[in-house]
């Protein structure tokens, strides 16, 4: 009589928080926390691998596994890539989340809940954060998904955690974002394709558009009268059906298009509900964020 076959070892989904001190890992790990993943926060990655045939061979159902890691983890943070080409190896989905945020809003919140940045040996909060920064670039670069937590509330932090990682949030398709934003209010950090539409004409100084945005119909029709406009929209329409396919086959989970004029009220606002509708009608379900719409 033959022997029984092993069992497989089920494909553990694991998500690494990680990013600046203050950016909102902590809450990020209570949000996905909710969302019926095993959380721990601190683990020595050179002992992730070992942590993860635990959960694998557990009599309890943990499948979704979420991480926290930050700057305290020192020298273990240098085997981080090493750590995850190893999960890889043994057959799970190991993603990196790296939270993000803008230095004075980083020191806004340090001065609020008067703690010490780990990093902070002089005392100087900013010198810290600049110096935690350079430590986690190369980490950040190799980051699977990047939220800037400079403008979000802990209720929209939230709404973007669970678009990416709730029981609906996709798992092995690429999710694309379109955002719109003012430059004078900051670049957004979490962005991989940004485009400075700030050469159209502008509505805020149309007379009876200024207090519109671009989700109405009159600032729409202003902008897309141009032929200029109509052109930019054609080219990054084409750009994105060239690129889309190009990121899938590399693997890539999420991709970030923003598009910027002065305020982020008119002309970005069109521009992005335009391309939600044409990819939507190409079949995809892109999530759409407007983040200066309502500031002056």
């Amino acid at each position: 009589m033959s022997a029984p076959e092993p069992a497989a070892v089920p494909v553990l989904r694991f998500v690494i928080i990680t990013g600046m001190s203050g950016a909102g890992r902590s809450f990020a790990i209570k949000c996905l926390e909710d969302l019926g993943y095993f959380c721990v926060d601190n683990l020595p990655t050179t002992l992730i691998p070992t942590f993860a045939e635990l959960c694998a061979h557990s009599s309890r159902d943990m499948r979704l596994i979420a991480l926290g890691v930050d700057i305290r983890e020192g020298e273990y943070l240098a085997h981080l890539m090493e750590t995850l080409a190893e999960l890889r190896a043994q057959g799970h989905k190991p993603e990196v989340l790296f939270l993000e945020a803008a230095e004075e809003t980083l020191v806004r919140r340090y001065q609020e809940t008067r703690r010490r940045h780990p990093l902070a040996a002089d005392g100087s909060v900013l010198e810290g954060i600049r110096v935690e920064r350079r430590a986690l670039a190369n980490l950040r670069e190799s980051a699977d998904q990047i939220i800037d937590t400079t403008g979000l509330s802990v209720h929209q932090l939230k709404e973007r955690l669970v678009e990416g990682y709730g029981p609906q949030g996709p798992r092995d398709a690429l999710t694309v974002s379109l955002l719109s934003f003012g430059f004078k209010h900051g670049a957004p950090y979490d962005a991989d394709l940004v485009f400075d539409v700030r050469f159209l004409p502008n509505p805020h100084f149309v007379e009876g558009l200024k207090r519109l945005d671009g989700r109405d119909v009159p600032v729409e029709e202003f902008v897309m009268s141009f032929v200029e406009s109509r052109q930019l929209l054609a080219k990054i329409e084409d750009l994105l059906r060239f690129l889309l396919p190009l990121y899938r086959r590399e693997g890539k989970a999420y991709l970030t298009v923003a598009l910027g004029c002065t305020g982020g009220r008119h002309r970005s606002v069109t521009l992005v509900e335009l391309l939600r509708r044409s990819l939507e009608a190409a079949g995809l379900a892109p999530v759409v964020r407007h983040r200066d719409i309502d500031r002056e």
